[in-house]
């Protein structure tokens, strides 16, 4: 059975950064960062392909996020820089097992129980 355990999420003010990590049960398969608000959709914020070659953002978070992976401990990373407000969500790690899924949350097979990210203004 695959297990995804995130931590790392918290309270931070608006500018502030913080670091999510994933410790996973598999290795070797693409793994992605999602997020979800109250009343809102799944959004796809960071993946990253099984070799860490491939990098995916979503819009909103380009040029303030950044995932990396350790495949010797099976562990992908988000850094979260300058959040704001609207970066305040559940955060989900997942594993997809598809060969190049695609960058949307229906790709994924696996997901982790989330972490509540808050950023205050």
């Amino acid at each position: 059975q695959v297990r995804l355990t995130e931590s790392g999420g918290g309270l931070v003010q608006a500018g502030g950064s913080l670091t999510l990590s994933c410790a996973a049960s598999v290795s070797w398969y693409s793994m992605g960062w999602f997020r979800q608000a109250p009343g809102k959709e799944r959004e796809s914020i960071a993946a990253i392909s099984w070799s860490g070659g491939r990098t995916d953002y979503g819009h909103s978070v380009k040029g303030r996020f950044t995932i990396s992976r350790d495949n010797d401990d099976d562990t992908v990373h988000l850094q979260l820089n300058n959040l704001n407000p609207e970066d305040t969500a559940v955060y989900y790690c997942a594993v997809s097992i598809r060969y190049k899924p695609e960058f949307r949350p229906s790709e994924y097979d696996y997901w982790g129980q989330g972490t509540q990210v808050t950023v205050s203004s």
